[in-house]
């Protein structure tokens, strides 16, 4: 059974229901069908876009704003951009020593050379260390260069090995 042959069936079927209709019946159906399309039309064609067009006209003042906010962002950013880092001190060995003793390390050897400096620690808290760490790349850029971590038998703790540098802000942005 094809679709032409089916849809062809129910034509039929509806040509008869129709004309069996007498001529009032037949105005009052096609008022209804008129009204069913209507709604149809209504509610999937020009509700949805007045919905979307309320939304959008509700949210355009935010979506101002944070254009706003952004434009503003964009040019403070520029500025930073151009103007130089802030300096930071120069790591030396008392400073590491003060920041080390701060956070309970005490190391078993600090070299300084140049802009490299030589750390290592024994039996300390590894959370404790990277804790260490990380405050210094924040607070004085300063990186690890090379690392080597051993883990000791109380759980968390290690002897470690590390080569610390410095970032003095004169490399290219």
């Amino acid at each position: 059974m094809s679709l032409l042959s089916h849809v062809g069936r129910v034509r039929t079927r509806a040509t008869g229901y129709w004309i069996a209709r007498s001529e009032q019946e037949r105005r009052y159906l096609a008022a209804g069908f008129g009204v069913v399309f209507l709604a149809l039309v209504y509610t999937g064609l020009i509700e949805p876009a007045v919905e979307g067009r309320a939304r959008l006209q509700r949210s355009l003042p935010e979506l101002r704003q944070q254009a706003a906010q952004l434009a503003s962002m964009a040019n403070q950013a520029r500025a930073l951009a151009g103007q130089a880092p802030v300096p930071v001190t120069p790591m030396t060995r008392e400073s590491l020593m003060t920041s080390l003793s701060g956070r309970g390390i005490t190391p078993g050897s600090l070299t300084l050379t140049g802009e490299f400096a030589r750390l290592q620690v024994t039996g300390v808290s590894f959370a404790n260390l990277v804790s260490w760490l990380d405050a210094q790349r924040r607070e004085s850029r300063i990186a690890v260069q090379e690392g080597s971590f051993t883990a000791q038998d109380p759980q968390g703790q290690v002897d470690a090995n590390l080569t610390l540098r410095q970032d003095n802000g004169t490399a290219a942005r």
